[in-house]
Formats: structure tokens, C-alpha cells, sequence
């Protein structure tokens, strides 16, 4: 661990902010040896948080459950198992919206909602929304706040409760299956056949700054990308390389892209 590294790591002002509080965060936990934890955090941004701490021991990446893609990075000190997240002392809470399963309410409701009740994004990590209710993650600090103030989103009225983490409702995504062959395992050529678009236009999407490999930003077309990496492009949406299975006759590569509608 080397605070020095963050003008390594970051690429704008705004980064050397954030990095500089995960940093105080996670160091004051590690010199006492007492648990302690960041806010909400990207992919992108926690992928530069364990470029930051490297391997330290007792570093754990948590969400609220296994696939989320918002999450906190939280320092255990050795006398805590990792099981303790899911206590009632977790650094996150689980909260459940209830609503009228007549109404068609979606994520970015919900996203608009919170931060229009002045809760700010870093302590809101993972929505997952069903049909009739919504269940959600905040930060422990903010759940008090939330649970009095969260009353609507948009003319919809909520009913907000607290909820284990264990049993929180996760919808499985919605996924489009798509079998191709490709020339290259390139990036283009991935969101050329996962979007249906032409590799020039996917190409362009990338040089433009509108591309991300499991949340890390790529502005370059030729990037080559393994098997189980995400790609979103703004825009677009979501796509997974959900399996690589080899050459074909025609020397091409087949594969399996799941596209999330």
C-alpha cells in the first residue's frame, strides 16, 4: 500500500478526491484494526481502489449479494469472518419498496426517486426491482433517513421496510442469446454482433468514449476480451461474451453473447 500511487491511478481531479477519502477510510480501519468500509463504489472505481491497495489482507468487495455491480469495499481485521457482512452491524442494509404491482415502475425510477429525496449516489448501491416491490441497498448511515423520507417515486406511493440481506429478492435478468462466429475476439467485433450493428459503427462507439469492460472505461477498438467479460456501451446496453467455444471449419472463432434487454 502506497498513498503516493493515487496520482499513478487517477486520471482526473475527481478521481485524486475520491481516492484520497477511500484511502483515509480503509488505512484508519487497518492502523486500529477495526472494520471499516468505503462508500458505493462503480466497477471503475473499484477497480482503481485495488490497483490503490493492492493485495492487503482482509479486503473484501461487498455489495449486499455475489453478482452486485455497485459495492462498497470493506476492511475485516483477521478476528471477523466474512460471513459478518451479513449481520445486523453490516456496513449496508437492505431495504424493501412496496408498491401497487399495477403500476410499471423501473430502475431508473427508483435511481430518480432516491436522489431527488436528496440522497446522494454513493450511499445507494444496487436496485433491483421486481414486480410489486423493489428491494435496494444504502448504506447503514443513510437507512434511518431513507426509511422516512423514501415515500414516492414519482405519483407511486412506497411502502419502505428494512430487510436481511439474505433475503433480499434478486430478479434474474432478462437475456437475449445470441450464437455467432467471429474473425477475432476484438471488441468491436463483440458489440458488432452482440448490438447488431456494423464493426465500423461498434468501432466508432469505442473510439468515442462510450465503451466500458466490466465497468472499466476502453476507448480502444482492437482490445481483445476473454470469456465472462460484460460490456456495456452507452447508448446500447449490456452485453456478456458468455462462452467461447472454439474455431470453427472456416477458421472463425464461435461463440455465445448474451445481450441484456
Amino acid at each position: 500500500m502506497d498513498r503516493s500511487n493515487i496520482d499513478k491511478i487517477a486520471n482526473n481531479p475527481e478521481d485524486r478526491v475520491l481516492l484520497a477519502k477511500l484511502w483515509d477510510k480503509i488505512n484508519a480501519g487497518i492502523r486500529r484494526s477495526i472494520p471499516a468500509n468505503t462508500c458505493f463504489l462503480s466497477p471503475r472505481e473499484l477497480e482503481m481502489a485495488r490497483f490503490l491497495f493492492g493485495e492487503e489482507p482482509g479486503l473484501i468487495p461487498f455489495g449486499g449479494y455475489g453478482d452486485a455491480e455497485r459495492k462498497m469495499l470493506v476492511y475485516l481485521p483477521e478476528y471477523l469472518e466474512e460471513d459478518s457482512l451479513y449481520e445486523e452491524d453490516s456496513p449496508l442494509v437492505c431495504l424493501r419498496a412496496a408498491y401497487f404491482d399495477g403500476d410499471d415502475l423501473s430502475h431508473r425510477d427508483f435511481l430518480g426517486a432516491l436522489m431527488g429525496a436528496g440522497i446522494g449516489r454513493e450511499t445507494v448501491g444496487d436496485i433491483c426491482v421486481g414486480k410489486g416491490c423493489c428491494d435496494f441497498f444504502v448504506t447503514a448511515e443513510i437507512a434511518p433517513y431513507v426509511l422516512q423520507n423514501f415515500i414516492s417515486a414519482g405519483r407511486t406511493k412506497l411502502r419502505i421496510q428494512k430487510i436481511p440481506l439474505k433475503d433480499a429478492q434478486i430478479p434474474e435478468p432478462e437475456i437475449k442469446e445470441i450464437k455467432d462466429t467471429l474473425a477475432s475476439l476484438r471488441l468491436d467485433s463483440v458489440i458488432s454482433s452482440g448490438f447488431r450493428i456494423g464493426r465500423s459503427l461498434a468501432a466508432q462507439y469505442v473510439s468515442a468514449g462510450k465503451a466500458a469492460i466490466d465497468g472499466l472505461p476502453c476507448e480502444k477498438p482492437d482490445k481483445l476480451i476473454g470469456e465472462g467479460a460484460k460490456v456495456s456501451v452507452r447508448g446500447l446496453g449490456k452485453i456478456k461474451l458468455h462462452r467461447v467455444n472454439g474455431r470453427t471449419k472456416k477458421d472463425r472463432i464461435s461463440v455465445i453473447i448474451h445481450r441484456y434487454v
